[in-house]
């Protein structure tokens, strides 16, 4: 399960970032972590499907 945070940022060379939460879970304990992740905007369908 994913989700793209509301807020975008703009870095001055003109490309936008978003910033991308993923939930996970751990092979070793079981428990749930999160992973942030900052990527072009372009790029977050692709990395969402992985």
């Amino acid at each position: 399960m994913a989700k793209k945070t509301v807020a975008t940022l703009q870095n001055k060379d003109g490309r936008s970032y978003t910033k991308v939460i993923k939930m996970f879970k751990s092979p070793k304990t079981g428990a749930y972590a999160f992973d942030e992740k900052m990527i072009p905007a372009e790029l977050v369908k692709d990395y969402l499907k992985k």
